[in-house]
Order: structure tokens, then C-alpha cells, then sequence
């Protein structure tokens, strides 16, 4: 078997621009580039039902602008808006407040569970829940148990 070797001809990857060409076309460093926070996760670690804090440097981005109210559309459910007041605690930490509980009944999170939010500007944040096994959706039982316990609250 006779043995072929091959020499590179300047062809592949990166072909016309070598290292050092001069390309204007690279981005500007991370620190002068603007904070922009589009999407963060929140973990339900204590009763679902109960305002829930969102991350600091959310809280951070937001600052100045500090809304009364957001509004949560889930991400699976059409226009639908759900209004959900905001408290500031003057230590630069933000919380979902009056409607998260709704919020939370209707889309079924439970403890444990994963709730995605992404920053769509205008105080509107969509929403995408997953449970605790990483699964986008909810049980018809959790439904249940939560619906049971904040009549009974």
C-alpha cells in the first residue's frame, strides 16, 4: 500500500485572514460592552405560593427603573398577561409580590421546580416552568395539591 502524503495549500479554515490581519470586525471588550440581563432562572426552594426574589443583578439591570408591576406571560399560553406586583427592599434586592401566587397555582410550581424568566422590556418578563426532573410542564396533580392549599390558606 503506497503511502500519500498531502502538504496544506492555505485552503480551510480561516482561508484570507490570517492572525494579526488588521480585522476591524472583533467585538469591543466585555467591560465596555452594556449589562444587558435578557434571561435568568429562578429555584423554588421554600413554599411556591410565597413572593419569590429574582436574582441581584437583575435587580441591578432594573435599577432606576424600578417598576410598581411586571407582567408575566408563560411562554406556552397565547398573549395572556399576568400582573404581578414588585417590591424593592431598598437593599437592591426585587420580589415578586400580589399575582405571583395565581401565577404560580395556574402553571403548577411545586418545590423544587426551575422557572425560567426572559426580559422582554416593557416590564414583561416571559416565562417558561420546568419541573424537577428538568421537563418543561406541569402534572395535573400538582395542580391540584397547590390549587387545594391556597384555598385553604
Amino acid at each position: 500500500m503506497a503511502s500519500t502524503s498531502r502538504t496544506r495549500t492555505g485552503r480551510g479554515r480561516g482561508r484570507g485572514r490570517g492572525r494579526g490581519s488588521g480585522s476591524s470586525s472583533l467585538p469591543p471588550p466585555p467591560s465596555t460592552l452594556p449589562l444587558i440581563i435578557e434571561e435568568f432562572f429562578i429555584v423554588v426552594y421554600e413554599d411556591p405560593l410565597v413572593k419569590k426574589e429574582l436574582p441581584k443583578k437583575f435587580a441591578d439591570y432594573l435599577d432606576g427603573k424600578e417598576p410598581a408591576k411586571v407582567y408575566l406571560r408563560a411562554a406556552d399560553c397565547g398573549p395572556r398577561l399576568w400582573t404581578v406586583e414588585v417590591l424593592f427592599d431598598g437593599q437592591g434586592r426585587m420580589y415578586l409580590d400580589k399575582g405571583w401566587e395565581k401565577f404560580a397555582i395556574a402553571h403548577g410550581v411545586d418545590f423544587g421546580w426551575f422557572v425560567h424568566f426572559k426580559y422582554e422590556g416593557n416590564d414583561v418578563l416571559t416565562v417558561k416552568v420546568f419541573d424537577g426532573t428538568m421537563c418543561r410542564g406541569t402534572t395535573t396533580q400538582t395542580t391540584k395539591i397547590l390549587t387545594m392549599k391556597a384555598t385553604t390558606m
